[in-house]
């Protein structure tokens, strides 16, 4: 048997298993997994051949990487077999399965699975509860790496290792953490709003009125539409004010378009003014456009500015916007028109007594804000562009769309809101 660096089962499905004979023995679609041990071992592959399913024991495997699976029985030896009652079905049994902590408190969805060698065995090593698990499952890893890169997010994998998850038994109905809740505390925000999404409507107030201001915020953007609307509903008015102005302008736009609009009118009133000014300015715009998609958090500068200036500008202002609005800075004339751009790299190896007129780069994309969202998913795609300027027609700059705005575009439908103006 050959292993070839870490193999996660999404990577292996549908690929075919060669026979002896080279033939195609069927492609896979599952595995079995012998229970009760701490790291549990693959008993065989499950593979269909036209409409049948068999199961190859795993000591007839000869060859098992992301390229090639081969065994040593021949196509025609192979007869239809159903695990017994000490295997289970990996990906029928196990992914997307819950992994609680030992008091029962739900904490993150599988992903993915991790397979590994120990012993000369092949084995289940770690559950992966990442977005890039979930993305290598929708068969978008490449673009995910893609986006990643773009956005300098560290392309890490978020496993959890087999050795703090309870032995598999039969019929389990989600998997069990052999640690306490209380060693969750610091948990990555999409770990929490996993939590809230699997638990009662009041539990979650009970959730978000432990968490601070910035914490629930994060926390509430990694939320589906209607789970936030709900939570904000039911929260005092001051509260969710404060969370909103925590949040970015565009993300927080699309909360408030999904209020009841005299509850939505309060909170807006209860927000600093500038920014509840900012959040009314993008719900504006009409939703599936590239104005409904922007966010109006950028980082602005005059052409007369010298680098030095714009720098000490630039440490000033770059914590209070995204990380993907901190790489593309925009040079603007009177009435904030675009004049040009400048990219954060070329800031940094400009000479310090320059002006910001000298390197801004005046041959910019830009996008008007009624145009279709879709059209500016495809600019910035065909341009590999970080950021993309929102022009009205005197070329006034009023916003921007981002990378990570138009990921929400190659995500599943259900995934998608759509904001409403406020009357």
């Amino acid at each position: 048997m050959h292993l070839i660096g870490d193999v996660y089962i999404s990577e292996i499905l549908r690929k075919p298993v060669l026979d002896r004979e080279g033939e195609e023995a069927g492609r896979i679609v599952d595995f079995t997994i012998s229970l009760g041990e701490l790291f549990p071992r693959v008993s065989g592959l499950v593979v269909t051949r036209g409409k049948d399913r068999y199961i190859i024991p795993w000591e007839n495997i000869t060859i098992f990487n992301k390229k090639v699976v081969s065994t040593d029985l021949s196509a025609s030896a192979l007869s239809p077999a159903a695990p017994d009652g000490s295997q289970m079905l990996a990906c029928k049994n196990l992914l997307d399965k819950q992994i609680v902590d030992i008091n029962g408190a739900k904490v993150v969805r599988v992903n993915d699975l991790k397979l590994g060698e120990v012993q000369g065995s092949l084995c289940l090593m770690a559950a992966d509860i990442g977005v890039a698990g979930l993305f290598r499952r929708l068969g978008l890893k490449k673009r995910w790496e893609k986006v990643a890169w773009l956005l300098g997010f560290k392309q890490t994998t978020n496993l959890i290792s087999w050795n703090f998850l309870q032995p598999l038994e039969p019929s389990l109905s989600a998997l069990t953490l052999t640690i306490p809740r209380q060693q969750m505390s610091n948990l990555h925000p999409s770990d929490i709003a996993q939590i809230i999404s699997d638990v009662s409507q009041k539990d979650r107030q009970a959730i978000f009125s432990s968490l601070d201001i910035d914490t629930a915020a994060e926390a509430i953007h990694e939320l589906e539409p209607g789970v936030q609307s709900k939570i904000i509903a039911e929260m005092d008015s001051e509260t969710a004010a404060d969370i909103l102005e925590a949040m970015p302008p565009d993300e927080a736009a699309d909360l408030v378009g999904d209020l009841p609009d005299e509850q939505a009118r309060e909170i807006l009133r209860l927000m600093e003014k500038e920014d509840a000014q900012d959040v009314q300015e993008l719900l504006e715009h009409e939703e599936d456009t590239a104005g409904g998609l922007m966010t109006n958090e950028y980082l602005s500068f005059t052409p007369d500015m010298t680098i030095a200036e714009s720098l000490n500008e630039y440490r000033l202002e770059a914590p209070n916007v995204e990380a993907a609005s901190a790489y593309v800075l925009y040079v603007t004339g009177p009435d904030e028109k675009l004049l040009g751009e400048v990219m954060l790299k070329d800031l940094l190896l400009s000479s310090s007594k320059k002006l910001m007129s000298e390197i801004m780069n005046t041959d910019f994309q830009y996008i008007a804000p009624t145009a279709d969202e879709k059209e500016a998913a495809e600019i910035i795609s065909k341009y590999n562009l970080l950021a993309l300027p929102v022009l009205d027609e005197g070329r006034k700059l009023l916003g921007i769309v981002t990378v990570d705005d138009v990921l929400d575009l190659v995500l599943p439908p259900q995934s998608r809101r759509r904001r409403h103006r406020i009357g």
